[in-house]
């Protein structure tokens, strides 16, 4: 018998960039980075998110600008092209398929660039079909929500949903670079603004308690849309994602552990119960909520941390239940049950199921094995909470209290900060 083994190492390396008003002509970032790839130019395609054209009426006349201005570098070989933005630009290889005859009719190669501008949704489609014309095109990310700045964008992943399952096509491609310009952020809707902060409790409760304390204690001031409290949390979430890839030992996940998906297996669940009417920031912060409950009511989190995190959660105004979580219990295999969630999010990771829960705020463990009726407790406490007589709010003093009404479960609690602290860049 022969055999053949041979071991390869390949290094990445991308740069993930924080600006204002990237497509202004006295900005050189996006010149200088392409420009930094050698050569004598390159070819680059613009992408653009729908939404984001609608809020920035001027933003494709100043790419075009940009590019002019700098065309020694940036080769625009069309018009940028419009797509529509949304978890809906995920559901279908039609606009992947699109993509790939407009990268084959523009004539890009290996050494062009797709430069993508827009929210999560948008970046992980383009991301597919960049990665999988001539097996990868250099893509630079410019992401325009708070959740794909401060997570999605920076990390190295890219999908489109199919066959009624979130991200079941995609890749795993480093991008060339992500360019967080904070400009964009101030159109977001409410909904959008606050659905991005969620990301950063999940990695806050499992990697950083002081940057969850940081969270506590800005809570008022991010749910009113301060934007230097905001660019803090962009930058310090991203800084632990990026950190997390390049030092987990498996940043393409052919392990069984992802714990930067901390309350993702109900999330992504319930982003397909609710026909992706719930933003996944939305989902994700109710996901936080079910495992972090999970986690006290089976015994390992202490009842006062649970209380930090709930609150934290209200403080920033999420609505912490829906309907569809309480549906179809009693069959835990019925897919249209939240419980079914947990074996997608099995077969998606592969091998043994791999669970994260909470020990403290900060310390993470993991779990192989998830107890049915403790779920279906938590999801009873917490649609508790949110029937409790009125939703939890944020004093108006300067020390936030919030009290949450939830009858049996021995509530009201109230929820006071801990001591400032803050996050350096």
């Amino acid at each position: 018998m022969k055999r053949l083994q041979q071991d390869i190492q390949v290094r990445f390396k991308y740069q993930v960039h924080f600006t204002e008003n990237l497509f202004e002509p006295e900005n050189p970032l996006l010149k200088d980075l392409i420009a930094g790839a050698g050569g004598q130019g390159h070819k680059v395609l613009f992408v653009v998110d729908q939404g984001v054209c609608r809020a920035h009426p001027l933003l494709l006349h100043s790419i075009e600008e940009y590019c002019s201005r700098y065309k020694a570098v940036l080769k625009m070989q069309r018009p940028p092209i419009v797509v529509q933005g949304g978890e809906s630009a995920k559901n279908s290889l039609r606009r992947v398929r699109k993509l790939h005859q407009t990268i084959n009719e523009a004539q890009l190669c290996k050494h062009s660039f797709v430069i993508v501008v827009g929210g999560g949704a948008v970046i992980d489609m383009v991301g597919f079909a960049a990665a999988t014309a001539h097996r990868g095109l250099r893509l630079i990310r410019v992401p325009t929500t708070i959740l794909s700045q401060n997570d999605s964008a920076v990390g190295v992943k890219n999908s489109i949903n199919a066959f009624g399952k979130k991200n079941f096509l995609g890749t795993f491609t480093p991008p060339y670079a992500v360019l967080n310009d904070s400009s964009f952020l101030v159109t977001l809707s409410d909904r959008d603004w606050r659905s991005g902060i969620a990301e950063a409790i999940k990695v806050g409760l499992i990697k950083d308690a002081a940057f969850f304390e940081f969270l506590e204690q800005h809570a008022p001031a991010l749910a009113a849309r301060d934007m230097a409290s905001m660019q803090q949390l962009i930058y310090r979430c991203a800084d632990l994602h990026v950190q997390h890839i390049a030092q987990s030992g498996d940043p393409f996940e052919f392990g069984s552990s992802r714990p930067l998906d901390y309350g993702h297996w109900s999330a992504h669940k319930l982003e397909q119960l609710t026909k992706y009417k719930l933003r996944h920031g939305e989902a994700v912060a109710i996901g936080i909520a079910l495992d972090t409950t999970y986690s006290y009511l089976a015994g390992f989190l202490p009842e006062d941390e649970w209380q930090r995190v709930i609150g934290l959660l209200a403080a920033i105004g999420f609505a912490l239940y829906v309907p569809q979580l309480s549906e179809h219990l009693a069959q835990p295999n019925d897919p249209r049950c939240i419980l079914h969630g947990l074996a997608e999010f099995r077969e998606h990771l592969g091998g043994e199921l791999t669970i994260m829960l909470l020990e403290a705020v900060g310390r993470s463990f993991e779990v192989h094995n998830v107890d049915f009726e403790i779920v279906k407790r938590s999801i009873r406490l917490i649609e508790n909470l949110s029937q409790g007589g009125h939703t939890p709010k944020v004093a108006s003093s300067s020390e936030p209290q919030i009290c949450l009404n939830g009858g049996r479960y021995g509530l009201p609690v109230q929820y006071v900060p801990t001591k400032p602290a803050a996050v350096s860049r």
